[in-house]
């Protein structure tokens, strides 16, 4: 019996579109764009007239004005699919647009959302310091006042979207407290302010056409109106948001499973091995029943935590739930996958070896999945 779906035919007709709009616009791109480790600037305007990054902006300011983050998932998954990636658009749409329409008064709104919405003015969060991993009480970017306006200095590393961004919010340390999370604000730093530098474009083990990028601030001049939300607010801005980042986290790494055991499925009933398909060795089908059984377990608790955000009512030790279910099964399905694909699976010319080296980061980034661990532990009283 089919599993009864949490999409409307609304959700699917969005997926057939999205589906179309990759074969046609990405995949026969992506290797090229694997190789410069990067999107290019100019392709993210496409996905704005694609109407991508509007779908939850205010019709005021561009966007189509649905409240459903479920489109959101349904172009996840789709990329996840055609085994995509592309480079900060995620983190553009589902963190940075958020932030600028929660937190943002109606001037910055107006200044900022049209230009995100077209894929103009590409967004990235800066949270990540060299020598500040997960502890984000640990900030050392600091902002001064100086008159009207604050003077950012400070560092960031490991920046999804950095090299294109145009736009960087920015977590800084603005004041000193006894509670370590207490006074860290958020600013919205233009990419063209003196004083603000990219570093190196990292070169990463998997991800290859997501930029991720250092990033430096040597004494940048923001005036008063860059400050986004209150000052000294920016742990709580920052725990919010997290739910739904490290939701989306999970979104992808489910499908990613799914995707590795269809590929799977196909290439062991076609390989032959003492003139035998590898798939009527019991091996084979042992390894597979279990990636079946961890899939469909990860599907069921996702779609229950999709529904929960929907309905508003997703908290934080349920979204580090997810994010560590989903993250942790994907990689133990991938690493199943890949062991039957045999010296093949080590190629990246099969989708399997790429899947691998794109799966391990989901286990560290939005909050390492230790760090989600003692979100949990916490809630058990521990």
């Amino acid at each position: 019996m089919p599993r009864p779906s949490i999409y409307s035919p609304e959700h699917e007709e969005f997926r057939e579109a999205v589906r179309a709009f990759l074969a046609k616009e990405v995949v026969p791109y992506f290797p090229e764009w694997e190789r410069a480790g990067q999107v290019p600037h100019e392709f993210y305007a496409r996905l704005g007239a694609f109407g991508l990054f509007g779908i939850r902006v205010p019709e005021e300011y561009g966007g189509a004005g649905r409240t459903s983050f479920l489109y959101s998932s349904v172009w996840t998954e789709e990329c996840s699919r055609a085994g995509v990636s592309l480079g900060g658009a995620n983190t553009h749409m589902n963190l940075v647009i958020p932030y600028i329409l929660r937190l943002g008064t109606p001037e910055q709104k107006r200044r900022w959302l049209p230009g995100m919405v077209a894929g103009e003015l590409m967004g990235c969060i800066a949270m990540t310091e060299p020598e500040t991993g997960s502890d984000l009480s640990g900030m050392r970017t600091r902002a001064v006042r100086d008159g009207d306006d604050w003077i950012l200095t400070g560092s960031k590393t490991f920046i999804t979207g950095g090299i294109n961004a145009d736009l960087i919010v920015v977590v800084a340390r603005t004041s000193q407290h006894e509670n370590r999370r207490r006074g860290l604000s958020l600013f919205v730093v233009e990419a063209t302010r003196p004083g603000f530098s990219r570093g190196r474009k990292l070169d990463k083990i998997g991800l290859r056409a997501t930029d991720t990028a250092e990033l430096f601030f040597d004494d940048v001049r923001l005036p008063a109106e860059n400050l986004l939300g209150e000052e000294g607010e920016a742990f709580s801005y920052l725990t919010h948001n997290l739910v739904q980042e490290r939701l989306g986290i999970a979104v992808s790494a489910q499908v990613s499973a799914e995707t590795a055991l269809r590929h799977t499925l196909d290439y062991v009933r076609q390989r032959k091995v003492f003139g035998q398909p590898v798939a009527s060795f019991q091996n084979t089908k042992f390894q597979l029943a279990t990636c079946q059984i961890e899939v469909t377990a990860g599907r069921a608790l996702l779609d229950q935590c999709l529904l929960a955000h929907e309905r508003g009512e997703l908290n934080a030790v349920e979204a580090a739930t997810v994010k560590v279910y989903c993250t942790e099964m994907q990689n133990r399905v991938i690493d199943r996958c890949l062991q039957l694909h045999g010296g093949y699976g080590y190629i990246r010319d099969f989708p399997i070896a790429r899947m691998f080296a794109d799966a391990r980061v989901s286990r560290i980034y939005g909050g390492t999945n230790e760090v989600q661990r003692v979100i949990i532990a916490r809630a058990m009283g521990l």
